[in-house]
């Protein structure tokens, strides 16, 4: 039986089809964000049974809708390699951008032993972690991208996933899930004052 040998003709973007338009690591990539978008949305669906405060629900309502349209400009990107039909949007959270600063005690934490030690805390730690690591995921990704149109919604997804695990950390932050501890007032200034601007500096 004949087998199918990979086509080791160097072609142009120019002369293929757009839907063509892909290089094989860039496939395999890919795959890899989308797969990772629909885990994200799945397990939101599996979190919102169990969350009790109906701030949390909505912020991962808000962000499962976002989501859910991004992950439909991909597929069709993935599957033409085109300008999609709609374009891409910036994510806009609801909170405030007040952090609390500060460490209070607070009782060690262990895993759960059983699903009823699900809580709010625990299922925001787990949105927290998921959009950030989408978010390093897609950064890596577009960097291997050789579509054009796919590069750019997927470069242009890292700051709105971003700015969901933002949202969810200052939710966190609030109810004290996630609390910051912070240095000593000459070490914050001495941190912060550790640099000087520097001049223009032609390379030529």
């Amino acid at each position: 039986m004949d087998q199918q040998l990979p086509n080791n003709n160097p072609q142009s973007s120019a002369n293929l089809p757009t839907s063509m338009s892909h290089g094989g690591h860039e496939l395999f990539d890919a795959h890899e964000v989308i797969a990772s978008v629909i885990s994200l949305l799945d397990q939101y669906q599996l979190y919102d049974q169990h969350m009790q405060d109906e701030e949390l629900k909505q912020i991962a309502s808000r962000q499962s809708s976002f989501l859910t349209e991004l992950y439909n400009i991909m597929v069709e990107c993935l599957q033409t390699g085109a300008k999609p039909s709609q374009s891409t949007h910036i994510y806009k959270m609801e909170q405030n951008n007040d952090v609390t600063y500060g460490m209070q005690p607070t009782k060690p934490k262990k895993p759960n032993e059983s699903i009823n030690d699900l809580s709010d805390q625990g299922l925001s730690a787990y949105m927290l972690g998921q959009t950030k690591g989408l978010a390093s995921l897609m950064s890596m990704t577009a960097l291997e991208m050789t579509n054009p149109v796919l590069r750019r919604v997927i470069a242009d997804s890292v700051p709105n996933l971003i700015e969901m695990s933002y949202e969810v950390f200052l939710y966190q932050n609030k109810h004290g899930y996630y609390q910051v501890p912070q240095l000593a007032p000459q070490d914050i200034a001495q941190m912060t004052n550790s640099y000087a601007p520097a001049p223009n500096q032609d390379l030529h």
